[in-house]
């Protein structure tokens, strides 16, 4: 997401650091080039205009021009300006006090609707809630179908009525979700290709019908500006709450996204990017423009971790950790948890830099697969006590794995580093566990500073000790 502009940006950013002392000259030139990105990235021409003459007001003023390091500062007002632009401040989704809360979806037809409603129930299903879905799309073929087939899935119940009047289903489906203790309704309306009288009448009914707590409005990425459009268009017949942008991994400029805050002063509550129906995510503006200005989202993934941690791993396992005396089958556990948080590749975009390591092909994902196999092909004994692999044992677990001694040693040479880098992993992973306060329960020194990463097994790592780890997996050619 963002790859074109982000890489635009980047490259802006570093003609700029180059001249050190900058002029006026170069911030006018700087932000003609700004401009041209934003446009190619098919932001609204007004939102553009607007932006570049806020930045370029706030990059002239004495004090970043006179400032020792003045492309520095220059960033930093680009990332204030973008963080307004995408919203300022985070708009999550608040449930009120009524049992059930109600959440209406709509946009148009191929948005990703019915999906987004599914990946909503997981997350709110994820955060103790008991949601239900109603499926009031009785017009595209097979709509109930696809989403009773994700309900099942996610061990959410769907609710589909007589399947012919969305406006008595959704009635019905409130009413099913009272009876049933369920205390969220998510439902899923009709879209169609185009804007039009029919699903905008349709959409007010239902709304007048359950009076929904919160309508959020699912807009395709992939759709760049028009995304605005709809949204303008929506607003005027069906007031809603919040936008979901969906297939953010499918757009490659996010004009729409970049736009949308400005033009319907509507905020983005969630975006998704993947199949998987944890790919919902709330949406934080900061983190994104830090993602644009290639800055990384290391706070994010702190976040995933320590919810991973939280989930996964127990007392004794943490405890042997710490002393950095894991067994193979610690090691296989961080590989898990690496899997859960969306693969190694997912680790190293989070990070500043990562995006372009990845674009490189760096990252070998099936090397963890490799290493499972080799692993899986020893007893039970010898993965807890790794220490008993003699010549002969290896030539067995090779034979066993379809693998050579020597790839089997290259593993146990990286269970050893790890090992190693475990010893640094731990105290940040401690960190994130006891809220990073201090000795003395306050928030420790240097507030303000970014913990190192407490990730289970990867815990203390920058973005060098990934690249090492992900050296050590993708050495084996198999």
């Amino acid at each position: 997401m963002f790859d074109n502009l982000s890489d635009r940006l980047q490259g802006i950013f570093s003609g700029l650091k180059s001249k050190g002392r900058l002029t006026e000259e170069d911030i006018n030139a700087a932000m003609r080039e700004i401009r041209m990105a934003l446009l190619e990235a098919d932001v609204n021409f007004k939102v553009v205009k607007e932006f570049v003459a806020s930045t370029k007001a706030r990059c002239l003023e004495a004090e970043i021009l006179d400032s020792l390091m003045p492309a520095q500062n220059v960033v930093k007002v680009v990332l204030d300006e973008l963080t307004a632009l995408l919203g300022q401040s985070d708009s999550k989704l608040v449930l009120s006090s009524r049992i059930p809360n109600v959440i209406m979806l709509v946009g148009l037809q191929g948005s990703g609707k019915t999906t987004a409603s599914a990946k909503l129930a997981h997350l709110l299903k994820s955060k103790g809630h008991s949601p239900l879905l109603v499926a009031c799309d009785v017009y595209r073929p097979a709509a109930a179908d696809q989403l009773q087939t994700l309900g099942d899935e996610m061990g959410v119940k769907v609710y589909r009525g007589d399947g012919q009047n969305p406006v008595k289903i959704a009635q019905e489906g409130v009413r099913f979700a009272i009876d049933n203790l369920r205390d969220v309704v998510i439902v899923d309306t009709a879209g169609r290709l185009h804007v039009d009288e029919e699903m905008m009448d349709e959409a007010a009914a239902i709304k007048a019908a359950v009076k929904p707590d919160q309508i959020l409005m699912v807009v395709d990425a992939m759709t760049g500006q028009d995304v605005v459009n709809v949204a303008q268009a929506f607003a005027e017949k069906v007031e809603f709450d919040g936008v979901i942008m969906s297939k953010m991994d499918g757009d490659a400029r996010g004009g729409g996204a970049l736009s949308l805050k400005q033009v319907t002063g509507k905020p983005i509550k969630f975006i998704s990017a993947g199949e998987k129906p944890d790919s919902l995510e709330e949406f934080h503006p900061d983190r994104m423009a830090k993602r644009i200005l290639g800055m990384g989202d290391v706070v994010s993934l702190i976040e995933h971790a320590s919810k991973v941690q939280a989930e996964e791993i127990e007392a004794e396992t943490t405890a042997r950790m710490a002393k950095a005396q894991i067994n193979l089958n610690d090691f296989l556990e961080i590989k898990k948890q690496v899997k859960k948080m969306g693969g190694i590749g997912k680790l190293v975009s989070a990070l500043p830099g990562g995006d372009k390591a990845m674009a490189s092909g760096q990252v070998d994902e099936g090397a963890f697969d490799r290493i499972e196999t080799i692993i899986f092909s020893m007893t039970k004994h010898e993965r807890e006590h790794p220490e008993v692999l003699n010549g002969s044992r290896r030539a067995r677990i090779a034979a066993g794995s379809g693998t050579t001694v020597q790839e089997v040693n290259q593993v146990m040479k990286q269970f050893n580093e790890v090992k190693k880098m475990m010893k640094k992993a731990m105290p940040a992973a401690e960190a994130l566990q006891s809220g990073k306060r201090g000795k003395k329960g306050k928030k420790g020194k240097g507030r303000g500073r970014m913990p190192r990463l407490g990730i289970p097994g990867m815990g203390g790592m920058k973005m060098s000790d990934l690249k090492k780890l992900q050296d050590m997996m993708g050495d084996m050619k198999m």
